[in-house]
């Protein structure tokens, strides 16, 4: 999960950072506050921090410029304790406010309900199969970080199948019962071919193998 810290505190913002990417969060700290929305555009986080005040714009304007675009979640880091700075956060498409100075601890546990509550869904959805390398069930599509690697149809029926029983084996059988729902007959020799084929498209996407062999049995990906 990469996580965009808005917070001209550089001592605080680096402290977070790195206290976040002990935990396996990705995180990035903008290079200037004038220029908010091409950094979230170019970074494309799941989730921002948000401080109030900033230069330039505050973090009210950032977040309701935020909220035109996206529906990221947006947690409020400030200082500002007053309940009308809580409601003015939540007007303008905050979601949450951990008021300074806090806990990194209680940050945390913030961060992990607020990215469980908005992408809990879409994680099941998600079954990582390696290292930046998994397959989207609802959009049958395969991605390598944030490319998605071209497959014909019949080959994301074989990857889906080989995803959802991940890391089961998937014999022959299925895959082939699976490809002849789509009403494309597919021989022993055509399976054989389309394996071998996705073999090549997995490894020159992430430069390894992915689709290992259970001799006798079919098909898994470990």
């Amino acid at each position: 999960m990469k996580i965009l810290i808005i917070e001209d505190d550089e001592t605080l913002a680096r402290e977070i950072a790195s206290f976040l990417m002990r935990w396996g969060y990705e995180t990035k700290i903008p290079e200037g506050f004038d220029s908010i929305m091409e950094e979230f555009s170019h970074y494309r986080p799941q989730m921002v921090l948000m401080d109030i005040n900033l230069p330039y714009y505050d973090g009210f304007y950032w977040c309701s410029q935020i909220r035109q675009v996206s529906k990221v979640p947006v947690l409020y880091i400030s200082s500002r304790g007053d309940d009308r700075d809580k409601i003015m956060a939540m007007a303008q498409g905050g979601d949450d406010y951990v008021e300074k100075p806090f806990q990194l601890e209680l940050l945390k546990a913030k961060i992990q309900a607020m990215l469980r509550r908005t992408y809990e869904y879409k994680v099941r959805e998600q079954v990582f199969l390696g290292e930046k390398l998994y397959f989207d069930l609802g959009q049958m599509a395969l991605y390598f970080g944030e490319r998605e690697v071209e497959l014909t149809k019949s080959e994301r029926r074989v990857v889906a199948r080989l995803a959802e029983n991940h890391p089961d084996v998937v014999t022959r059988e299925e895959l082939m019962t699976d490809l002849w729902e789509t009403d494309e007959y597919v021989s022993d020799g055509t399976l054989t071919t389309m394996i071998s084929r996705l073999r090549s498209k997995l490894k020159s996407a992430c430069g390894g193998e992915m689709i290992e062999t259970k001799k006798g049995q079919g098909y898994f990906i470990p």
